[in-house]
């Protein structure tokens, strides 16, 4: 954990996605109050222990002011723990967000655009993480194509957040939250 923040503790309940069908990963929400205390609303990493095992993960918003967690089987295997199981959970924001992972299509677009991909080497990785989120996040492709020569655009000309962009999900329209719980 994080020696320069005092861990949030507290309890949620396992739940299992109702999409896909038969999904190995499962999630809980943060309570509010838990939630408030990270450092903002939209995606943070954070370090800790989940029922009693360590870990380390990027919670999303849930477009409601609070986060939620994707609990891989691993993890959850590892805690011994299922679905409907209430965990205990202790966690810190990491000291230095970690670098996203850049989807192929946007690396090869950006290598053809360096001027975009100047830019795009200067930012945080808060930045090119909100950058991607935008770029992937339209529900066809062709909105992602789009998005993707849009950005290289914006990128070559200086600009450096991605436009129109609600890092928390609560005033998006759908595209951010936490997923529907099968139970």
């Amino acid at each position: 954990m994080s020696p320069t923040s005092a861990p949030i503790r507290f309890s949620a309940t396992l739940r299992r996605p109702a999409e896909p069908k038969g999904a190995a990963w499962t999630f809980l929400v943060l309570p509010k109050i838990a939630s408030a205390k990270l450092p903002a609303r939209s995606m943070t990493t954070v370090e800790g222990t989940f029922a009693g095992q360590p870990f380390r993960a990027t919670l999303e918003p849930d477009g409601e002011g609070s986060h939620w967690l994707k609990v891989e089987k691993a993890l959850r295997e590892a805690a011994g723990v299922a679905a409907g199981d209430t965990v205990e959970l202790a966690i810190a924001p990491v000291k230095e967000e970690p670098e996203p992972t850049v989807p192929p299509d946007i690396r090869k677009a950006l290598t053809a655009a360096p001027e975009a991909k100047a830019i795009w080497s200067s930012l945080t990785p808060v930045a090119r993480r909100d950058w991607i989120h935008w770029m992937t996040s339209g529900k066809k492709a062709e909105t992602r194509v789009k998005r993707i020569a849009s950005a290289c655009d914006m990128l070559a000309s200086g600009k450096r957040r991605a436009c129109c962009f609600d890092r928390s999900g609560m005033y998006s329209k759908g595209n951010m939250g936490a997923p529907v719980a099968a139970d």
